[in-house]
């Protein structure tokens, strides 16, 4: 995997096999995000990838301390600081991001990203109205590794887009059937109201919904 630099230190995300591996006994649902996640929907790579992040419901988060037992893990505090994550320390909801690395004189491995539900349902920490079942928001890919579905994917990547963003959206859509690109085009449209991947996606009719 490719090293990359940061203030507080250095990248070398771990393979999804190994977060595969290490998440085994984790007690509820995770999920691959980010570009790695755009690899498995997608059966093959678009690029090397600077972290590789896990999405876990915040319900759950604190089961990720035992899981990485004996890890380094430090929370990314708003509005960029990294501080120690406590054992059995409750993040806030403005808390949504953790760094974990196996040792301090180790790169960063793993970023675990903390998203809300309520019930059997995931709610988007950016627009609580944006919701599905905690059953569909995920896929399955090569090797059992547990992945967002694509649609998910590419919500959260239409805020502040970037030029790789740009080119998931554009590998990631023809995967998309009508239901999926309904529920993206309304889920961009009710959280960012003008959009211009909307007229890429297509004419879509209908709401989001809650599917819970």
């Amino acid at each position: 995997m490719a090293r990359t630099h940061t203030p507080w230190g250095d990248w070398e995300p771990a393979a999804p096999a190994d977060v595969h591996e290490l998440f085994a006994e984790f007690p509820a649902p995770w999920w691959l995000a980010g570009g790695f996640a755009v690899e498995l929907a997608l059966g093959h790579s678009l690029c090397e990838h600077g972290d590789i992040d896990v999405l876990v419901l915040r319900r759950d988060h604190l089961a990720v301390q035992e899981v990485l037992r004996g890890w380094e893990l430090w929370a990314a505090d708003p509005p960029g600081a990294l501080r120690p994550w406590r054992a059995g320390e409750v993040l806030p909801a403005g808390v949504c991001d953790v760094w974990c690395r196996p040792a301090a004189d180790q790169p960063w491995r793993i970023q675990i990203m903390v998203d809300e539900s309520e019930g059997e349902c995931w709610t988007s920490r950016r627009n609580p109205r944006v919701r599905r079942s905690v059953r569909s928001i995920g896929r399955i890919g090569e090797g059992g590794i547990p992945y967002l579905a694509p649609e998910i994917l590419l919500f959260y990547k239409a805020k502040n887009t970037r030029a790789k963003d740009e080119t998931d959206f554009a590998a990631l859509l023809p995967l998309l059937g009508a239901e999926q690109r309904r529920w993206l085009a309304e889920a961009i449209r009710d959280t960012c109201g003008s959009h211009p991947w909307l007229s890429r996606i297509g004419p879509v009719l209908g709401s989001p919904g809650c599917c819970c």
